[in-house]
């Protein structure tokens, strides 16, 4: 397919075909086949200063692409800018590349009062109240996490310290009214008064913008996805402070070597997949 005849002398390099990405700016050898996916392209250098090492890929619009190892597992991070349709894209170009295993690394609300902020949040599943993945799938399609990425996010929080919670995440399309805030001069859109409250009674964990997108595009497209958010603020107790970033990144960066020797361990038990029942022998590492 050949865009440039048909839109006014466009490139072809935005044609979905092409090796290296319109957008992400990258190529098959440019990445692992995991990749962490924070929203803040400055999150890139906290990612990486945990790993052995590590270069530069790709840097354009929000989209900055850097890979290296930890604890000698190759691994990838690319950030998505704010939201699910920028994620969405990000989600797209890198599975045109190779990618089978993406884990959101982001910041996040707590609604229930117990949560603490510094706390990770590992998204069992989520609350589609985002746009994106509707122009996927049906809306009744679950946006659910891959088991064995969140069995890695928390055996690594477990293995780290950190302290975590696991459930339901709620991915809304903004950052205001969208999460029961006021807008401009306190507008207040319909619902959004009760909004908190109702998420909260029905053990919803945490309030974010990517994760109800990501898990869906991975499902619809058999990759494997998960999210691990630090606790910004807690709504309910009305605590905040950009606290726990770090924690989620090396939560994240550790899940991915965790992973790669899930994989190990059911090739070797010719398993069709990974299962609590294939011993890792995490305590001796």
């Amino acid at each position: 397919m050949t865009y440039g005849a048909d839109y006014g002398g466009m490139s072809d390099s935005e044609d979905p075909s092409d090796e290296v990405q319109y957008h992400v700016a990258v190529g098959p050898d440019d990445v692992a086949d995991a990749v962490l996916l924070p929203g803040n392209p400055e999150r890139v250098d906290k990612i990486t200063a945990l790993w052995d090492g590590y270069d530069e890929r790709a840097e354009h619009r929000e989209y900055r692409t850097a890979t290296g190892t930890y604890e000698d597992t190759p691994i990838s991070v690319t950030s998505t800018g704010i939201g699910s349709p920028s994620t969405a894209i990000a989600v797209e170009e890198l599975a045109r590349v190779g990618v089978e295993t993406f884990v959101r690394v982001g910041s996040c609300g707590a609604i229930q009062p117990e949560m603490d902020v510094g706390d990770l949040v590992i998204t069992a599943g989520a609350v589609r109240q985002e746009g994106t993945s509707a122009e996927y799938v049906r809306e009744d399609y679950p946006a659910v996490a891959d088991q064995a990425v969140v069995s890695a996010l928390v055996a690594a929080a477990e293995r780290l310290g950190h302290d975590y919670h696991v459930g339901v995440t709620m991915s809304a399309d903004s950052f205001y009214t969208g999460q029961g805030r006021a807008g401009f001069e306190g507008f207040r859109a319909a619902g959004s008064e009760s909004l908190i409250e109702e998420l909260r009674d029905a053990n919803v964990k945490n309030i974010e913008m990517e994760a109800a997108a990501l898990l869906t595009l991975a499902s619809v497209y058999g990759l494997r996805a998960g999210v691990v958010c630090s606790v910004y603020a807690n709504r309910i107790t009305g605590e905040f402070r950009t606290e726990g970033e770090s924690r989620a990144a090396e939560t994240a960066s550790l899940a991915v070597h965790l992973l790669a020797r899930m994989d190990e361990a059911t090739r070797e038990a010719g398993a069709d997949r990974w299962h609590p029942g294939l011993s890792l022998g995490l305590d001796d590492q």
